[in-house]
């Protein structure tokens, strides 16, 4: 019996090896297949004819190719899904060229030719090594020398701390009864932020090195009110402070009076009206008024916003108003009433003209949403790594997007994807330094990196919009706008932070290609931005070996290859994603990232709508460019921005009605909103609900 299917088990295989087609060539596959059992000595019959059986089962040849490959491919590279698909198409940028407003920024004056102090002016000439006068300065200080208010208007980084701050030391110096520490604040200087109080205070501290007996501090959010009220009760003769601070000290401080306060500056004070400081700057004018009413009064700000006006209106005597650009010249005086009442401030927005530094310039970049993350990466080692070292600043619109992008680009690009290929010496030898800073740090944190970054000579800032006002940063190059600012206004000011006081500087915006329309908007303004291709920045990753994707048998590459750079910035994207999912507090605090994102994306004001609205963002693909293969299906369950975990048990139902009225109106935004997919998913689960409830009733006995 086991000889008669023997029989027939051979007929059938060698009938198998007739029908099979030629080019199969079954001879070469019988030989790629024997096993060592074939060839050892104790090897049974038996043994052979399963080796036989089993080598005779033909492979096909797609297989074959298939498992090469997948042995030839990087393990990474399957998990992550194409970035160059699926995305939309870049416009064109429709623009007009538009002639820009220019402000001359220095003037062949010199500080000699006013009536100031020998010694301020050669602190002047040798501590701040400033010999001529901007034009800002030109025009405001022999303005406050006679006393007069001011509304003062011009662009960043043009020297309006000094504008203000020489006529401020040189009256105060010159008083006839020479000044007393105890005597208390004869000025009061108010800034939007910490750090331009401390960069404020500096500068008047250098101001006032020949007149020991002036007294400057500074009052702001994050210090000790102990140490402060014992500066204050010792006596502060110029106070520089944060509107909320001041408030505090009020209402909580005894000692603190304004009976012989001279001097109120109010600096960026359209930036202190958009943090929503304006009750508190009432407080602190109301504290004022009554104790002296008489003083010089001084607003000063880089834009003429309508809350500008109606401070200037409620603080400002008979005001002067100094307007640098010569187009700007013939803006009215704030004191108008017709003009405030006619405009509204997306009016005010739309006619406003900004004035921006000659030495500056600007470019915009058009990024689909799954590429964002690479080609910034891409952008910080072009400028940074394999260029001169460079000074960058990287805006973000938000505080978790800034902790979660310094982690993960520390991680990946400077951090052990480096030290893990000691033979590069071209790439080690130039070091990438990422700091960041945000409004949820701590103070002393704050502080500190602010010093650093004001000391160094390269690195990269991540920051939100708490640096964009005001301070004086030297040797910064590069403005990266990463999230597009809500306003021009807070364009300007983001892009002021470079090309300061005669110096050169560049600036990048990146927009979305349904965000393209935004270009359009900065020319209404006069802002000219010149477009930057994203596979230019993208091609830089062919100077880095690292994200080489390694294949045999492969010719080198010359030039630019753009297949190439795909797959270069697949692999460096890759990186991206499997430090992100390396861990689930990484990819819990990714989608925290991308939840604080869409709630940003979701308040921009409601005229430029048209352009950044949640309906055109993809959620897959924006969840790329925060290292997440996947577009989350959970975000409403994290927590939002500023939100506490409940540590008491059982919290009340009116308060849990509270706290949850935020979560529950970002859960209908996203349910109604997103176009990715998303909606199809939210639909699922309500219908599986409903169903669970219907049988939940059927279930209940009568």
């Amino acid at each position: 019996m086991t000889l008669v299917y023997l029989f027939i088990f051979k007929q059938s295989g060698a009938l198998k090896r007739k029908l099979q087609p030629p080019h199969e060539s079954p001879p070469v596959k019988r030989k790629r297949k024997l096993s060592i059992n074939t060839f050892r000595k104790g090897a049974t019959a038996a043994d052979r004819r399963e080796e036989r059986y089993s080598s005779q089962k033909p492979i096909p040849k797609k297989q074959l190719t298939d498992n090469q490959n997948e042995s030839q491919k990087n393990k990474p590279f399957i998990k992550t899904s194409s970035l160059f698909k699926n995305n939309p198409d870049i416009p064109e940028i429709q623009r007009k060229e538009v002639q820009q407003v220019q402000e001359n920024v220095f003037t062949t004056d010199s500080f000699s030719q006013l009536d100031l102090h020998p010694h301020l002016i050669s602190t002047i000439n040798t501590v701040l090594n400033m010999c001529s006068m901007t034009s800002v300065q030109k025009q405001t200080i022999p303005v406050l020398l006679q006393g007069r208010d001011a509304l003062v208007r011009s662009q960043t980084g043009s020297g309006k701390t000094l504008a203000y701050g020489i006529p401020l030391v040189q009256s105060l110096q010159g008083m006839e009864s020479k000044i007393q520490r105890s005597d208390g604040p004869y000025a009061l200087v108010l800034v939007p932020t910490r750090e331009l109080a401390l960069q404020s205070f500096d500068t008047i501290q250098k101001l006032l090195k020949p007149f020991t007996w002036i007294v400057p501090g500074v009052l702001m959010g994050g210090e000790k009110r102990k140490s402060e009220k014992a500066r204050l009760r010792k006596g502060i003769n110029i106070l520089i402070s944060t509107p909320g601070r001041l408030v505090d000290h009020i209402k909580s401080t005894e000692c603190i009076h304004f009976r012989r306060t001279q001097w109120l500056i109010i600096d960026e004070a359209d930036r202190i009206l958009d943090l929503g400081f304006e009750k508190d700057v009432a407080v602190i004018l109301n504290a004022l008024n009554a104790e002296r009413e008489t003083r010089q009064n001084v607003l000063l700000s880089a834009t003429l916003t309508e809350g500008v006006t109606r401070l200037a209106d409620i603080s400002l005597n008979d005001p002067v108003s100094i307007s640098i650009a010569d187009e700007l010249q013939k803006v009215p005086e704030p004191a108008s009433q017709t003009n405030r009442e006619a405009s509204s401030s997306s009016n005010c927005m739309e006619q406003e003209n900004f004035a921006v530094p000659e030495t500056l310039q600007q470019y915009v970049m058009m990024v689909p949403s799954k590429l964002r993350l690479v080609t910034l990466a891409a952008f910080i080692l072009q400028k940074c790594k394999f260029e001169k070292r460079h000074k960058m600043i990287i805006f973000f619109s938000s505080c978790e997007q800034v902790e979660f992008y310094h982690e993960l680009l520390v991680k990946v690009l400077s951090g052990g994807s480096e030290s893990e290929q000691p033979g590069r010496s071209s790439l080690s030898s130039v070091s990438l330094q990422f700091l960041r800073l945000h409004g949820d740090m701590e103070q002393e944190e704050r502080t500190e990196v602010f010093q650093e970054f004001l000391k160094s000579k390269s690195g990269i800032l991540l920051c939100t919009d708490v640096a964009a006002r005001g301070l004086d940063l030297p040797q910064v190059t590069w403005i990266v706008q990463y999230n597009a600012p809500a306003s021009p206004a807070e364009y300007i000011h983001r892009i002021g932070r470079t090309a300061r006081i005669g110096c050169r500087g560049s600036s990048l915006l990146v927009l979305a290609p349904s965000e393209a329309e935004y270009v359009s908007l900065l020319a209404s303004h006069k802002i000219n931005v010149s477009e930057l291709k994203m596979e230019k920045v993208l091609a830089s990753l062919m100077k880095d070996d690292r994200f080489k994707l390694h294949r045999p048998r492969r010719k080198k590459s010359c030039g630019e290859n753009p297949q190439e750079v795909q797959e270069r910035a697949t692999v460096l994207q890759t990186k991206f994603e499997n430090h992100v999912h390396s861990s689930e507090g990484t990819v819990r605090w990714a989608k925290k990232a991308l939840q604080s994102f869409l709630c940003a994306y979701t308040a921009y004001p409601r005229n430029l709508k048209h352009i950044f609205h949640i309906k055109s963002l993809h959620l897959g693909h924006v969840a790329k460019s925060f290292g997440l293969r996947d577009a989350p299906q959970n975000l409403t369950a994290l927590p939002t921005a500023g939100s506490k975990k409940k540590t008491k048990p059982g919290p009340k139902r009116s308060e849990l009605l509270k706290k949850t009225h935020g979560k529950r109106h970002l859960a209908e935004i996203l349910r109604s909103e997103y176009s990715s997919g998303m909606d199809t998913a939210g639909a699922k689960v309500k219908k599986k609900r409903k169903k669970q409830r219907k049988a939940g009733n059927q279930q209940i006995p009568t």
